[in-house]
């Protein structure tokens, strides 16, 4: 049996961190579906754009939009929905069989849109309604100014991936915005049941951190950090609060491990895979720590409950002059400004391919 199904069997999600229109067409994504049990896909700017510039399959529909007007951003959505809604009709059946648990497809509003959380419920609203499909997840980053965007997201009824997630303690703010939201749902007698996962990204803080410590403590910050939030999730799963809600009819946020490619060469290449293996979670995967994990990887042990070495762990960062708060906080606000770039390069890379695709007629 391959690594993929036993960490599928043992209840957690795999979901793949790409999409491409030649993943759509070519039959790769079904592949993955039914050969390494891949139940989900989340997306990105920077996953378009080089799907855009490394491939000719998007020719034919911006010739096609561009002839009916279509320009930037809203092109960009055209296309980018073409291929959700692709995918998410793969999922379908998944998403149906396990009662809306999984089989979702993510696809992110403009990170324009940042300190505007009006506009993000907007964006948010018109773009779930725009897919046409259940299984859609908007992305939203969890930052400060996007916790109001989600927690009136989640009110409006919309499933929210909660994206750019670092710390125990951002984790926890993003849990809350959900859960207000669908407190305030039950009180308006609305229904509960708005799903929502939460995206904690774990190999970025290995990369910030691997140059400023002894090798002995490479790659492993990272994993640290995901078991503490790991015991928060599972108190706040436990809690009297989320214990009413399910009384109520909700479903709990679902905990998330993203940014689980290997960065150094000199690590394992299924390193946040082996070692962050727990039920009700998911890890979304790049295609080729995916496709090594159904190659070679192995499924130990899941995570454990006992976050007691974590913390071990973790105090001795803080020893070796690692500040986890202002680290988390910085990673964060680069994360934020990256998402901000690769919009711009996208937005760069639709005109630039509008201007070739004009001038070849």
């Amino acid at each position: 049996m391959k690594a993929t199904q036993k960490l599928h069997d043992a209840g957690q999600s795999i979901w793949l961190d790409n999409i491409t229109r030649n993943l759509l067409t070519s039959g790769g994504l079904r592949r993955y579906i039914n050969d390494y049990s891949v139940t989900g896909l989340t997306s990105n700017p920077t996953i378009f754009d080089l799907a855009i510039k490394n491939s000719a399959d998007y020719d034919d529909t911006i010739r096609r939009k561009n002839a009916g007007g279509k320009r930037g951003e809203q092109l960009f959505f055209e296309l980018a929905l073409e291929d959700c809604t692709a995918a998410a009709d793969l999922f379908r059946p998944i998403h149906d069989r396990t009662n809306r648990v999984d089989g979702w497809v993510s696809l992110e509003v403009s990170p324009k849109l940042a300190y505007d959380a009006s506009s993000t419920v907007a964006a948010a609203r018109e773009l779930h309604a725009q897919g046409g499909r259940p299984n859609l997840f908007i992305k939203i980053p969890g930052t400060r100014e996007g916790l109001p965007a989600i927690e009136e997201s989640i009110f409006a009824g919309i499933p929210i991936n909660v994206t750019l997630l670092f710390s125990r303690e951002q984790y926890l703010a993003a849990a809350n915005a959900y859960m207000r939201g669908v407190e305030r749902r039950i009180a308006a007698g609305l229904n509960p049941y708005v799903p929502s996962v939460a995206s904690l990204f774990i190999s970025r803080w290995d990369v910030a951190v691997n140059k400023k410590v002894p090798e002995a403590m490479h790659d492993r910050i990272g994993i640290a950090i995901a078991r503490r939030t790991y015991k928060a999730y599972l108190d706040l799963l436990a809690s009297d609060r989320m214990l009413r809600l399910i009384n109520f009819g909700a479903r709990s946020q679902r905990l998330l491990w993203a940014s689980t490619g290997t960065k150094n060469p000199k690590a394992s290449d299924v390193l946040y895979v082996a070692a962050l293996a727990a039920p009700h979670t998911i890890n979304t995967m790049p295609e080729n720590t995916l496709t090594a994990l159904a190659d070679h990887g192995n499924i130990g042990p899941m995570l454990s409950h006992n976050v007691e070495d974590a913390e071990k762990e973790l105090a001795g960062f803080v020893r070796a002059g690692i500040d986890l708060d202002a680290t988390a906080e910085q990673l964060q606000r680069e994360g934020a400004e990256s998402f901000v770039k690769s919009w711009d390069d996208l937005m760069s890379r639709i005109e630039e391919k509008t201007a070739q695709l004009k001038k070849a007629g």
